[in-house]
């Protein structure tokens, strides 16, 4: 991996950890928009491979591959950082999916089905699955969820200690233990391709190959499983806050 003159062969090192760059790109697409191109993301990807061979002096094994999935990563995220990666309409729909969620789950105490889900909402099973189709990218937490606009400013609303970090929140033990327990609720299927994602660290296509179902199925119940995770663990932010604003008030 080095020239005669001792120097990084950035050519053979590229070729080299290409699979790498791909790897990380694949992982990155289910937390992505479908607007956003896979090749966009390796060509971020490289400039981040081409930093990192740069920037490491301690030879090029297992070390350099941890430092450089790390400029790779960041090199992707860095690309999409200028982009609104989920519409606010959209958002606006899975607001409305929260919603049905904790009305149908207070109903009948279990995880509701995608087409109960549908029923509630006045939709078609296939259009509600479009929707967590076209929802690829909807996190557990945005920005705005701690410094946005209109409605778009969940936790600023229901945190009442103006002193304190909102995000602090989510670092409470209590949440914490209420996310763990929510991932423990999820319905098998979706338990199961959450812990192959964000344990086994296998990409979309990788999990659909174990599961037996496509890509796109695969997407459609991460977009699912993170909308029951989000109705839950926001509700449960709200709460806090509310018995803090009681413990202040007494």
């Amino acid at each position: 991996m080095y020239t005669a003159a001792g120097q990084p062969n950035r050519e053979e090192l590229v070729q080299r950890y290409v699979p790498l760059v791909k790897r990380i790109a694949y992982h990155l697409m289910a937390r992505l928009p479908a607007n956003v191109q896979f090749e966009d993301l390796v060509q971020n990807g490289m400039l981040g491979l081409l930093d990192a061979i740069d920037r490491f002096e301690e030879g090029f094994g297992a070390q350099f591959e941890t430092y450089a999935t790390q400029r790779v990563r960041g090199a992707m995220l860095d690309g999409l950082r200028e982009n609104d990666w989920l519409p606010r309409s959209m958002r606006r729909e899975l607001r409305r999916i929260e919603q049905a969620i904790n009305q149908l789950e207070h109903a009948h105490g279990r995880a509701p089905s995608e087409q109960e889900l549908a029923d509630t909402l006045g939709m078609s099973l296939g259009d509600y699955q479009k929707i967590l189709q076209e929802a690829r990218g909807h996190q557990l937490v945005y920005y705005e969820d701690f410094n946005g606009e209109g409605d778009e400013d969940f936790l600023e609303r229901h945190f009442t200690d103006t002193t304190a970090d909102p995000a602090g929140i989510l670092e409470d033990k209590d949440i914490r233990q209420h996310l763990v327990d929510a991932i423990g609720r999820l319905p098998e299927r979706e338990k199961l391709m959450m812990a192959l994602y964000y344990e086994q660290d296998l990409n979309l296509r990788e999990i659909g190959e174990v599961m037996g179902v496509t890509e796109s199925r695969v997407c459609q119940l991460h977009s699912q499983a993170i909308v029951r995770l989000r109705s839950q663990i926001l509700g449960d932010v709200k709460s806090v806050s509310k018995r803090r604003k009681e413990t202040v008030r007494g």
